[in-house]
């Protein structure tokens, strides 16, 4: 490692999980100096270094994918006054958890590092019931700004009506700021925004009437503004659906009855390269278990896709062969979600990128001087 030029050091540094980079940061100033530039954190953010995150009740723990063995309990911001926590969404590393009292935290689980944003003002009709409501979080890369959403959706049950608040804060701001409402209806008040694209996606219906068909919405995080996502040619949202991220594409998730159809998007924004990936029937998976209401798609592991059942347990469903393996999760009880989690030394605080080229290579004229420093007093390390 002492006779490598800085760009070899970085380039290893970069595929060591964080645990291994920030022991190394402690190790003496040359490598806190080039670990903390803004080039190293997205330059290690860049490399994959994935985690599950697997919530159950008020408890928050991190699973090895390779293994999802030997779960850890991770100590999380926030007070939790019904033994509850809830997971808005995930985005570079960085998480957006609440609680009952609707305190929000975003948080890099791996550094320990948290800010607590601002109360939301939120206001509630005087002739509405509240139904529900969702967030979504996500990186706006046109303005480098990360931004989460709220959708708040009320229901007048005497005139059949609806309504929402859609309110946005954003990073740079540290502030909330009304947006006009949503005209759609939420399917499913438990999703969190799937973030594809540079938007935030959930299923919808446009009238609170009987066989309404569903269909997906986007939140484009640049423009601030929603659209709709045309479905595949043979999908016409008769069935229950729900949208996921699998294989950095969008997933949309069938369920027909009998089972489970699996779509994905090929290229964002193209409606003719919908796919479907596969199909599982209930015989598949409701082996001993209650009838299956929902089934998520947590993540591609090359053939292998792990499936949440019913927000409840965990399988392995290999595409090639079509079966089906069972995880279970030492420590934790039935009632589980996952979260798919960058593992990323991002702060919840904003990188500055715009001189980036010219700190990049101030940083390394600084660093070179410091290596010979460093070098010239023998110290060797070993990784």
């Amino acid at each position: 490692m002492a006779n490598l030029p800085v760009e070899v050091i970085t380039e290893i540094l970069s595929r060591l999980p964080v645990k291994s980079v920030l022991r190394l940061r402690s190790t003496c100033k040359w490598w806190r100096s080039l670990i903390d530039t803004t080039h190293f954190i997205l330059f290690h953010l860049s490399k994959s270094h994935t985690t599950l995150i697997l919530r159950h009740r008020s408890h928050l723990y991190t699973v090895d994918l390779q293994s999802l063995e030997k779960p850890l309990e991770i100590t999380h911001p926030l007070m939790c006054y019904s033994n509850s926590i809830k997971v808005l969404g995930s985005c570079n590393g960085l998480i957006c958890i609440s609680n009952v009292a609707d305190d929000i935290a975003l948080w890099n689980p791996h550094l320990r590092k948290h800010r607590i944003l601002p109360a939301d003002r939120f206001n509630r009709p005087d002739s509405s019931l509240f139904a529900a409501r969702v967030h979504g979080f996500g990186h706006d890369a046109a303005s480098n700004d990360y931004k989460l959403v709220s959708i708040t959706y009320f229901v007048d049950l005497h005139n059949r009506t609806f309504d929402s608040q859609v309110q946005l804060y954003t990073l740079k701001s540290d502030a909330w700021k009304n947006l006009p409402s949503m005209p759609y209806a939420l399917c499913c008040a438990r999703t969190m925004g799937v973030l594809v694209g540079g938007a935030l996606h959930w299923v919808v219906t446009r009238k609170l009437e009987p066989d309404q068909p569903d269909l997906i919405v986007a939140f484009d995080l640049t423009l601030e503004s929603f659209r709709e996502v045309e479905l595949p040619a043979t999908v016409k949202g008769n069935f229950d659906m729900e949208v996921a991220l699998l294989g950095g594409c969008l997933c949309l998730v069938e369920n027909r009855g009998s089972g489970f159809d699996f779509w994905v998007l090929r290229v964002y924004g193209s409606s003719d390269s919908w796919e479907k990936l596969f199909t599982i029937t209930q015989d598949h998976l409701h082996i001993g278990l209650p009838k299956l209401q929902s089934v998520r798609p947590l993540l591609l592991d090359g053939d292998r896709v792990l499936l949440e059942q019913n927000r409840s347990k965990l399988c392995w469903y290999n595409l090639r062969s079509g079966d089906v393996s069972f995880v279970k999760i030492p420590g934790i009880g039935n009632s589980i979600e996952g979260t798919v989690c960058a593992g990323s030394l991002l702060p919840p605080t904003l990188l500055n990128l715009r001189d980036e080229s010219e700190m990049h290579e101030l940083g390394h004229q600084k660093n070179r001087k410091k290596r010979d420093d460093f070098l010239s007093k023998g110290f060797k390390l070993t990784l």
